[in-house]
């Protein structure tokens, strides 16, 4: 590589990030463009964000989250907080100074997502810069470019949901780890861990790793007590800070579901024993250990003498919930319970990426980066392992492995390249590149045909695609707004796209309406209709084939559903007229 271009690598590095960002994101909206402009939030949480920054910005509270339209007429209180609202209306707001309120809104939400992604290859570059070498980080945008499909997948437009902006504080707090800057690197963990927090409890077993390496840090060196009483100040004081900002008026019970006073009491105890220790220094390690395990172990006794309703989960359902539909959740799955399809693609970055943490951390046990690739590495193991407890670990994991997978590539690509051999410098290269960014996986399962997708899995995912169809959803606003009984997964994207209200959504705080929505459809059909009139819904809507319909089918022949799809005709259900070809079944209830 030119000399030129290394020192521009280097010294540029932060400008050219952006410029690649800006590159990235363009493209982005260019590709996803069909998608923006018909509104297509493929998400149940996607609608609902929506619908949460609609009600903020039509003059509804900033700390009510209740949202009305879901379950009228009390409707529910959803656990978010509005941290991610903010960057969606900002964008509606601008956009509403050159085109319409719709076609603003539709920017907003095709761009909203890409504002974290930014944050995120800004502390991944500033990582890989810092652990593998000054002009590596082109590298690491690469391989997540190219390898880290799920984690994109939380940026892509129209994907408005929380996850982005928890992968982004994720980055910045291995970022902060392996800052050489003790107390700018504590201040970037502490601030990146009560950011996350105030968004949603996801990232937690992430952000007490964090201040535990912190700590670890500080007990293996006293003169990192800079380091942990920025991490200490900001935990603490960040997290009040946080707490009184975005705590929505639900989010002031002792709930264990989101930043609510139990987690807040957590982060205000270990900021404020992390102070004092920093505080303290002694200079022998032993001691340093020990008053270290001493907090740690009192915080713990602490938490489950005070809040030991939250020892067991967090969503704190009804048995009957959690098994007919928080057990069944996908991502709750772990790993292996996938098709290899699915499990293969997520699982190669990460093992690729902990061998190269493993590898790099070998490699710098003597240099000052030893303790910013241990931090790493950890973190990579301990998401990797997670895979096989919940998938939901898929992007984080990937996320981390980026800079693992960039330490293998500089072994291997000087070596190669270097050879004497034409062959091997350019097709030994090429592979090395497949294979350490992990690409292979992608490719592998997309050409070959591995394990593909069954005939009745197309058509279930293309009938839910269906049903979740904006054309297909505005044709019920022939008829005058009403409240519509239909499956909870269809519920959040009725509401956004029509006029009409729904019982139920898949969010836990809103269980007995799912129970009731389950019941009704899996029961007889006298006990369907009282369900249903209790509710004061007037509209019955089915959507044939849509994967939550397959359920009702199968698990309960002989109830409401079954018997609907199997043409069953009721005096008290009237069918309506649709347009040809519509996926829809729909019905007046009298």
């Amino acid at each position: 590589m030119p000399a030129e271009l290394r020192r521009n690598l280097d010294r540029h590095w932060l400008a050219l990030v952006l410029v690649a960002w800006l590159a990235i994101a363009a493209w982005f909206v260019w590709d996803r463009w069909t998608g923006i402009r018909w509104l297509s939030l493929g998400d149940t949480d996607d609608n609902m964000r929506l619908m949460q920054v609609r009600a903020w910005m039509a003059g509804q509270g900033w700390y009510d989250l209740r949202q009305y339209r879901m379950n009228p007429p009390a409707g529910f209180d959803i656990h978010w907080s509005r941290v991610v609202d903010l960057p969606i209306a900002g964008l509606i707001l601008l956009f509403r100074q050159f085109t319409s309120a719709s076609m603003a809104e539709r920017l907003a939400c095709g761009i909203a997502p890409l504002l974290p992604l930014g944050i995120a290859l800004v502390a991944l570059a500033a990582t890989v810069r810092r652990l593998v070498g000054a002009i590596s980080w082109p590298l690491a945008l690469l391989f997540l470019m190219m390898s880290a499909a799920q984690t994109l997948a939380m940026f892509m437009p129209m994907r408005i949901d929380h996850h982005g902006w928890q992968l982004a504080c994720l980055a910045v707090t291995v970022a902060g780890l392996c800052d050489p800057r003790g107390p700018r690197g504590g201040a970037l963990v502490g601030l990146a861990s009560v950011v996350s927090l105030a968004i949603g409890l996801e990232m937690l077993p992430y952000i007490a790793m964090a201040g535990a390496i912190t700590t670890l840090r500080w007990v293996w060196d006293a003169g990192e007590e800079r380091r942990l009483d920025a991490y200490a100040v900001t935990l603490g004081l960040g997290g009040a800070a946080m707490f009184a900002a975005f705590a929505s008026s639900a989010n002031w019970t002792m709930r264990c579901d989101a930043f609510t006073p139990v987690w807040l009491a957590v982060v205000a105890a270990s900021g404020l024993a992390l102070y004092i220790l920093a505080f303290l220094s002694p200079r022998a390690l032993i001691v340093r250990l020990a008053l270290a395990a001493a907090a740690g172990a009192a915080i713990v006794v602490g938490f489950a003498a005070f809040f030991p309703q939250c020892l067991g989960r967090p969503e704190q359902v009804s048995p009957e919930l959690a098994r007919t539909w928080l057990n069944n959740v996908r991502e709750a799955k772990p790993l292996y319970a996938h098709p290899f399809r699915v499990a293969f693609p997520i699982a190669t970055l990460p093992v690729i990426g902990l061998v190269g943490a493993i590898v790099g951390a070998w490699r710098a046990r003597r240099a000052p980066a030893a303790v910013g690739w241990a931090a790493v590495a950890l973190f990579t193991i301990f998401a990797t392992l997670m895979l096989l407890w919940q998938t939901r670990a898929g992007p984080a994991a990937q996320l981390l492995a980026v800079p693992g997978a960039v330490a293998l590539a500089v072994i291997l690509f000087p070596w190669l390249l270097g050879h004497r051999l034409m062959p091997v410098r350019v097709l030994g290269t090429v592979t090395a590149f497949v294979l350490v960014s992990g690409a292979f996986a992608g490719l592998a399962v997309q050409y070959l045909h591995i394990d593909p997708p069954s005939a009745y899995t197309r058509r279930v995912n293309g009938a839910t695609g269906e049903c979740m169809r904006t054309s297909r959803l505005l044709t019920l606003n022939r008829y005058p707004a009403a409240t519509v009984f239909t499956f909870v997964d269809l519920g959040p994207r009725l509401i956004t796209v029509t006029h009409h209200d729904a019982i139920a959504g898949p969010y836990h705080r809103n269980g007995d309406a799912i129970l009731d929505v389950q019941h009704a459809f899996s029961r007889s059909p006298d006990q369907a209709r009282a369900i249903m009139k209790r509710h004061g819904a007037t509209l019955l809507l089915l959507c044939p084939n849509m994967a939550e319909s397959t359920i009702y089918r199968s698990r309960n022949p002989g109830g409401f559903y079954d018997r609907m799809a199997h043409g069953a005709k009721y005096p008290w259900l009237t069918p309506l007229p649709l347009p040809r070809k519509s996926p829809y079944r729909l019905y007046r209830i009298s």
